[in-house]
């Protein structure tokens, strides 16, 4: 399982001109699930997450976690994210999880996000083609994979 974060001072999800999610200052998270990847990977990125120090503290030093500047999360399935650019010019998604093994990971990982961060989760939907808009903030941008914990 494979998560880019980004620091934002705000973000928003479209579906079809309708905004489905939005967030102010918080993570946008994209997020991508291959076929191998199981709870515990899910486990893994929820703890790294919620315990991130990468907001500004009173001296503007990356030192807060998301908890405790009361952000929120914006969450959004990417399997792009696992696109293999190795042979050719067209990407291979075939690491990728297909929906029945990614969708009941996608909604446990978010759902578990909401209750051990105890911040709003907010989602795009699955599967939809969506617009993403955000203000990265500083810019910060992390990308964190589960299989290679670094």
């Amino acid at each position: 399982m494979r998560v880019v974060i980004q620091r934002v001072s705000e973000a928003e999800v479209k579906i079809e001109n309708e905004i489905v999610g939005s967030i102010a200052h918080g993570l946008l998270v994209l997020i991508g699930i291959e076929q191998e990847d199981n709870e515990n990977d899910a486990d893994y990125l929820i703890q790294k997450l919620t315990s991130l120090r990468i907001f500004g503290d009173e001296n503007g030093k990356m030192n807060l976690a998301i908890k405790e500047i009361n952000g929120r999360f914006l969450v959004v399935s990417q399997f792009t994210l696992h696109a293999s650019t190795k042979k050719g010019n067209r990407p291979s998604f075939i690491t990728a999880a297909r929906p029945d093994t990614a969708v009941p990971l996608y909604e446990y990982f978010t759902e578990h996000l909401r209750v051990i961060s105890a911040c709003d989760v907010q989602t795009g939907q699955f599967g939809a083609d969506m617009k993403v808009k955000l203000t990265n903030d500083g810019p910060v941008t992390i990308v964190i994979d589960s299989k290679r914990k670094e």
